[in-house]
């Protein structure tokens, strides 16, 4: 099994010569191992003090529009409302890699038959209408349906797709987690599970699931998201204030420049710059 391991909080050391305040960033589990490794490299090399945690898309949002934090981590994109809590704070959206969101299974049901469903087929699983997995070919065993909490950025885009909208109610869940260290493990112990996962959380035991479009057949593959053609893709973003610091804006850069954008990459995700 292929380990994935995780920094919920990253606090990098203060040496002697770095100024005394650090750069604060929250948000996203998925945008969070770039950042994370990013900061080490650049606190290293800089003696800036970078401490990055958690907290989900909507949490990055708030808490950077509240002033809690220097930089937002969001795998989404700023919603109306979002921004209608908050209109007198100007906030700019910048993208530091891309990624897909899979439907994910327990490698059982991968290995027993089921390798391909229709958003319309993964909609009736979450609705409930759906239960046990014989009725999808695969062997007769409940399914155990994995949601995540509605402001995660993965749900969003996720359910976009499966069920036409950002937030719909999902009567079939039988559990709601947060992260997607959370899901991952829930899968893993599971072999009768569905959730959602990027395509950088995928293991031996946790399998993605081809979409099946009508027209098309489509695989979960990093080269599919590359050229545009998988269809819940999305940019990993982090987000920042008109008033940011000098010292974020400098990390920022970094996140962006060549030696930034290989952390992107080596987390299994699509680097956006050269």
């Amino acid at each position: 099994m292929k380990k994935i391991t995780v920094f919920i909080a990253a606090a990098l050391t203060l040496t002697a010569c770095s100024p005394p305040e650090g750069v604060r960033v929250s948000g996203s589990s998925t945008v969070l191992p770039v950042v994370s490794k990013a900061a080490d490299s650049y606190s290293a090399a800089s003696g800036q003090t970078v401490i990055v945690n958690a907290g989900g898309s909507g949490a990055g949002f708030s808490q950077l529009a509240q002033g809690l934090t220097d930089i937002g981590m969001m795998s989404r994109d700023m919603t109306a409302s979002e921004r209608a809590q908050y209109p007198d704070v100007n906030i700019t959206a910048i993208a530091i890699g891309r990624d897909a969101v899979v439907p994910v299974v327990s490698s059982e049901i991968y290995d027993a038959g089921v390798t391909t469903l229709s958003p319309a087929q993964i909609a009736d699983i979450y609705r409930g209408t759906i239960q046990n997995w014989s009725a999808l070919g695969g062997p007769d065993r409940d399914i155990l349906v994995i949601d995540k909490e509605a402001s995660r950025g993965t749900r969003h885009v996720f359910m976009q797709v499966i069920m036409g909208e950002k937030e719909p109610k999902a009567g079939g869940a039988d559990l709601v987690l947060g992260s997607n260290n959370e899901e991952q493990t829930a899968l893993v112990q599971s072999d009768s599970a569905i959730g959602m996962l990027s395509v950088a959380w995928l293991n031996d035991d946790i399998k993605g699931l081809t979409l099946d479009m009508g027209t098309a057949k489509i695989k979960p593959d990093l080269d599919v998201v590359r050229a545009g053609q998988y269809p819940i893709s999305r940019n990993l973003n982090i987000v920042v204030r008109d008033d940011i610091s000098p010292a974020a804006q400098s990390f920022v850069d970094f996140l962006r420049s060549p030696d930034g954008q290989a952390f992107a990459q080596d987390a299994g995700y699509i680097r956006i710059a050269p």
